[in-house]
């Protein structure tokens, strides 16, 4: 009867611990499209049309522009961008790509996508996919690793005959994000997110001179539940819940081993 009742508390506590971690396989909502989903883009780094990740921003251009977006990732989120370009009816073979730079306007790698693409003479459209390795809360300052704050999108054509320079193009870009969870959680994490214009905030609140003359805009982006402080993980259930079964496991080898008390056969008064 011990026996089973340990085994059955056992049970219950796996699946308290399992339900955090099933929630983090899942990838992260998105938002439905709507009218607040912006319809342009911008031309540079600090021009960079913001979005929220789930929106699938718009934009027309021009074949040969470089069109900018930028969106907030935070730690333990695996960002996926997808750009589908609309192009003319008639044009020559052209090729597309799509970048990914972080916070620090590094150049991230793709883990896996088409992130770039040749669309064939006079074909409608072309589609573009570039999925992120999975956005660390601290990194060592020589490394690459993606870090939490905001992420730049930047289209454009790499490959074009100069008979289609100019003409014009559609956009459609959208990002999301899928929650990886414990199993991508690292000790540590950043003081700030690499937003754009931290610093003058960082200055302006330790009262520094620099932070009077404005240089920077505070990106307004950020996760709907705000940035993650970086400690916290389901690892920290798991840790607990093997604590528990290690110690339940003890009570129940000790109650296998103790037997059922003095033997019947030993005269009382030995």
């Amino acid at each position: 009867m011990r026996i089973t009742r340990a085994l059955g508390a056992a049970a219950l506590l796996l699946g308290l611990a399992a339900a955090p971690a099933a929630a983090d396989s899942s990838p992260s909502p998105s938002a439905s499209a709507d009218g607040d989903a912006p319809t342009r883009a911008g031309t540079s780094f600090r021009t960079a049309t913001e979005i929220e990740q789930g929106q699938t921003a718009t934009a027309d251009g021009s074949a040969g522009d470089y069109l900018y977006w930028s969106f907030p990732a935070d730690a333990g989120q695996r960002p996926t961008v997808k750009a589908t370009v609309k192009l003319p009816e008639a044009h020559a073979a052209e090729t597309w790509q799509v970048d990914v730079y972080d916070g620090l306007r590094r150049r991230q790698a793709c883990q896996y996508g088409a992130q770039t693409r040749t669309a064939a003479a006079d074909a409608a459209s072309v589609e573009l996919t570039c999925v992120l390795r999975t956005v660390r809360a601290w990194s060592e300052p020589w490394a690459n690793d993606p870090l939490p704050g905001t992420y730049y999108v930047r289209l454009t054509v790499t490959d074009l005959a100069t008979a289609d320079l100019g003409l014009p193009v559609g956009v459609e870009v959208r990002a999301d994000s899928k929650d990886i969870g414990g199993s991508a959680a690292v000790d540590g994490s950043l003081a700030e997110p690499l937003v754009p214009g931290i610093s003058v905030k960082s200055q302006a609140e330790n009262g520094g001179s620099d932070a009077e003359s404005g240089s920077a805009v505070l990106s307004a982006i950020e996760p709907e539940d705000g940035w993650s402080s970086g400690w916290w993980s389901d690892r920290w259930v798991w840790t607990a819940a093997g604590g528990v079964l290690a110690a339940l496991a003890g009570i129940g080898g000790y109650a296998l081993t103790r037997g059922a008390g003095r033997p019947t056969r030993v005269p009382p008064g030995a």
